[in-house]
């Protein structure tokens, strides 16, 4: 009997520890399931929210790139495209075979298509192909039933309607690549492109906008269900230039057999009306994807169409340069309008020889600075040149815009070259001679400048010595986008915020107007002169106003001595890079100048040549008169003569 109360006794604790055990398990789990399912549920439930429902990024409609009249230099367009989603295939192989027979699909497409197939999850959609043809589209919805997995697909992409007329300016979109990454995960998403170049690179961030986002329901695989929410994104902001697309498509089409640089600027407000670079490029090639053949072609041609010669073109001004070295003479008192040299087409420094273009003629006899500067007699520069000095010739050239960047909204612009004796025994080790500063007085030796650098001189002759600086954009932050607006209207926005043109505080570079008259007047001459070098490109009478300009050719070799015998003219079977380039600048109209212009061909031989083609660019200019048009008026487009809105 005590031997089973003893067996009871333990029974009855073992049991009394195994549900007690189970008690405080129960209590454990019981407490675990509380916190999880009401202390921290709402945890929980956005976790299972994030895992179901999946937020995706959407590219915002880029900014427009305007004229200063609101016509579109760089839109956007439909975009149509055919994706293929390799689950829904019976091979994609297959399918791509069936494919090429309704659209062009190439081996490198072909490859990529199949690489993408293996790297992504069978269900996600990879792009075939895009910018399609309408009728390439229509064929492919037409064929759908033949063509399991494929799916047409309508996008947006960039589209630039002048093309090759304003690549220079507008630049181009191209895809992201690794090195532009910056953390934006828009830049991430497929098929995304950023500006590459022009004014598309430099306002690229403006013009990108802010994402939007779309929110998705997921199964466990990450396939897509429903779309639950949609948030567009904020279009990126307009761009408005100074240009006026339709003299700048006058002038590409005057400069299209050519390898020349043109600029027309506002001499006042520094506005640039129009910038031309040829040969060019197409920039809608860059979006829609080049071939390395095309690349390659356009890299080596032999008339660099990708570098925009207007503002990376550096070319010795040549005689263009002498109004510059007049004016140092004035100032530094070596010599008057009234100083007078005799020119019997040489002059002689030590044993060298300086020879006038004329030389052949005996010279151009006794002139003063005017007849000199309208004949652009050489032995009367090469006279002063050497009374001055380089460094007061260089000082002067830096007050109109030489030798330095001017800061114009592009990347690529060089500074050209204003030498010094400084600068050559920091660079050479060599000092300074003589006959170097005899070379810099006509605008040769190591003088360098650019097309805009010279419009900008010019302007600032013209202007009354105001330190005018080039102008490209109205750009001044954020627009209202989605406001309905007209390109006119948004035009006139970026007017009213800038009314000035951005340029009306601009400092006097200290000339005497009196020397400006001096040289304004020589330069009218050079046009309109019985004698002057451009007096056959004079504008024509109907236009009732006058053009003044100077004529500069720059050697770009050392001119033999059988050359000079036969009067220093190359021979036509001579290689067209060893050829003078030709330079005209001009203001315009005379007594009430509003247009400078200067325009550079390469290799073209002599700047007579140059003038004429800036007579019909300023015949063009002046005919049109974009200045004297309200950004809510019209655009004429260069030759049909009609009025577009």
């Amino acid at each position: 009997m005590e031997r089973d109360g003893s067996r009871q006794k333990t029974f009855t604790r073992r049991v009394a520890l195994i549900g007690g055990g189970k008690l405080t398990l129960a209590a454990v789990l019981m407490g675990r399931m509380y916190y999880l399912q009401v202390l921290e549920s709402d945890q929980y439930q956005m976790l299972a929210e994030e895992n179901r429902i999946s937020m995706r990024l959407l590219a915002p409609p880029r900014g427009l790139v305007m004229d200063r009249f609101g016509t579109e230099l760089a839109s956007n367009r439909q975009n149509y495209r055919v994706v293929l989603i390799a689950e829904q295939t019976n091979g994609v192989a297959e399918t791509l075979d069936r494919l090429a027979r309704v659209i062009p699909i190439n081996p490198h497409q072909r490859r990529r298509v199949l690489r993408e197939v293996k790297r992504k999850r069978p269900f996600v959609p990879v792009k075939v192909a895009e910018n399609l043809t309408w009728e390439q589209f229509a064929r492919i919805n037409v064929l759908l039933p033949d063509l399991p997995g494929v799916q047409p697909d309508v996008g947006e992409g960039r589209h630039y309607p002048m093309g090759m007329e304003t690549a220079h300016i507008v630049g181009y979109v191209s895809s992201v690549s690794e090195a532009d990454l910056t953390g934006d995960p828009l830049l991430e998403l497929p098929g995304f492109r950023i500006g590459k170049n022009g004014v598309e690179r430099v306002y690229d961030e403006s013009l990108r906008g802010k994402a939007g986002n779309s929110r998705v329901e997921v199964n466990a695989y990450g396939r897509e269900i429903r779309e639950l929410a949609r948030q567009d994104g904020q279009p990126g902001d307009d761009v408005v230039l100074t240009i006026d697309a339709g003299l700048q498509e006058a002038i590409s089409r005057r400069l299209a057999d050519e390898s020349a640089a043109a600029v027309v600027m506002d001499i006042h407000r520094g506005e640039i009306l129009a910038m031309v670079s040829a040969p060019s490029y197409d920039p809608n090639a860059f979006n829609l994807g080049m071939s390395t053949k095309a690349w390659r072609a356009l890299v080596q041609h032999p008339r660099k169409p990708l570098i925009n010669k207007a503002i990376a073109g550096q070319y010795p001004p040549g005689s263009t340069f002498k109004m510059i070295v007049a004016l140092a003479a004035l100032e530094t008192g070596v010599a008057g309008a009234s100083h007078r040299v005799f020119c019997n087409g040489v002059i002689e420094l030590g044993n060298t020889k300086f020879h006038c273009w004329r030389h052949r003629y005996g010279g151009h006899g006794w002139l003063d600075m005017k007849q000199a500067i309208a004949q652009s007699c050489d032995i009367y520069f090469y006279d002063i040149a050497r009374r001055i000095g380089v460094d007061r010739i260089a000082d002067m050239a830096r007050r109109f815009g030489l030798g330095t960047a001017l800061g114009v909204e592009l990347l690529g612009e060089r500074d050209g070259l204003v030498p010094s004796k400084d600068w050559k025994l920091a660079v050479t080790g060599v000092p300074w001679q003589m006959g170097e500063t005899l070379i810099t007085g006509i605008g040769q030796a190591y003088l360098l400048t650019t097309p805009l650098q010279l419009a900008v001189m010019t302007a600032r002759l013209a202007n009354g010595g105001i330190a005018v600086t080039p102008k490209l954009s109205r750009h001044k932050g954020p627009t209202q986008p989605g406001d309905g607006s007209n390109g006119a209207d948004r035009v006139a926005q970026a007017e009213a915020a800038d009314p000035q043109g951005g340029d009306s505080g601009a400092r006097s570079i200290g000339i005497p107007t009196a020397h400006l008259k001096i040289i304004t007047d020589a330069m009218t001459e050079v046009v309109n002169g019985a004698r002057g070098t451009a007096r056959k490109y004079k504008l024509d009478n109907e236009l009732q106003l006058q053009m003044a300009g100077k004529t500069g050719t720059a050697q770009v070799r050392r001119i033999s001595k059988a050359e000079r015998k036969a009067g220093g003219k190359l021979a036509k079977e001579t290689p067209w890079k060893e050829r003078d380039h030709a330079l005209f600048t001009a203001f315009a109209p005379v007594g009430t100048p509003r247009y400078a212009t200067a325009v550079v061909v390469e290799h073209g031989g002599s700047g007579t040549y140059a003038a004429k083609l800036t007579k019909d660019i300023m015949t063009e200019v002046l005919r049109r008169d974009p200045l004297a048009r309200s950004a809510l008026g019209q655009n004429t487009r260069a030759g049909d003569g009609k009025r577009e809105t």
